[in-house]
């Protein structure tokens, strides 16, 4: 199997905006593996062309939204300046693929996360200040018929992300219990917490720093962190318009231009 092949496919399908047939019928639901080698292909040459990471993000750490894709473990991507769109503001329904939107709690980190054996007490430790945050996941698999393999090769199925404006410290906030709720023109699509996502935002993101030191690329003083959903996502459409609410945290706003 050549990844390069199936890494060009998913730039093709980017470029292109028509979705591919899932790259998991060839390497296998579950070749978590050789989905990373061709994510960092994708990544390199993203970076080649100009594109600066500034962070990562966590997938598929909401059992619900497991239970949606039919997998049972997270998945990390790579997120790079380009991606961001500011709070309030606004994306041509045109530059997106397949769109959905979700609610997270973003980390920002203080500190670079290399040590073996990393604790929960370390993470908290890292984080600079906490914020609320929407991301637009996207995926170049048509109908978004997506195993495993197929979000982790496509860079967690990546597309936009916005932050909020108003900073918090962690120890602000509660972290497992604070409420969050999405609405779509008005009308609430989504509902959940912090429990939501892995047991806590602050479990998805040790398990990241753990497995970012486990592939050489360990978590970096600066980056922005979305710690996963916080309850199911929703489809997108041109015209909406996007609000996700998260107690102690405040809110974030988009809209999706037609």
């Amino acid at each position: 199997m050549n990844p390069q092949y199936y890494a060009q496919r998913l730039r093709d399908a980017h470029d292109s905006k028509s979705p591919i047939e899932p790259i998991s019928n060839a390497i296998g639901a579950d070749n978590a593996e050789l989905a990373y080698e061709i994510q960092n292909i994708n990544t390199q040459i993203r970076i080649n062309k100009g594109a600066r990471v500034v962070g990562k993000k966590i997938g598929l750490t909401s059992f619900e939204v497991q239970r949606q894709i039919g997998v049972d473990q997270p998945d990390y991507g790579v997120l790079f300046h380009d991606m961001e769109i500011l709070n309030g503001q606004s994306i041509s329904y045109s530059k997106l693929l397949q769109p959905k939107a979700e609610a997270e709690i973003a980390f920002i980190l203080d500190k670079t996360l290399d040590q073996e054996d990393m604790t929960i007490v370390e993470v908290m430790k890292s984080i600079e200040f906490v914020l609320p945050a929407i991301e637009i996941p996207g995926s170049r698999i048509a109908d978004w018929n997506i195993k495993l393999s197929d979000t982790i090769a496509d860079n967690a199925s990546a597309s936009h992300y916005v932050l909020g404006s108003s900073p918090k410290l962690l120890s602000s906030i509660d972290i497992v219990h604070c409420e969050m709720k999405m609405l779509i023109n008005g009308e609430i699509v989504s509902i959940g917490k912090g429990s939501s996502c892995l047991g806590s935002p602050l479990n998805a993101t040790l398990w990241l720093a753990n497995k970012m030191l486990e592939m050489g690329n360990p978590l970096r003083k600066g980056d922005i962190i979305l710690s996963g959903a916080l309850g199911k996502f929703a489809d997108l459409s041109a015209g909406d318009k996007v609000e996700a609410h998260i107690e102690g945290l405040g809110s974030v706003y988009v809209a999706i231009d037609d």
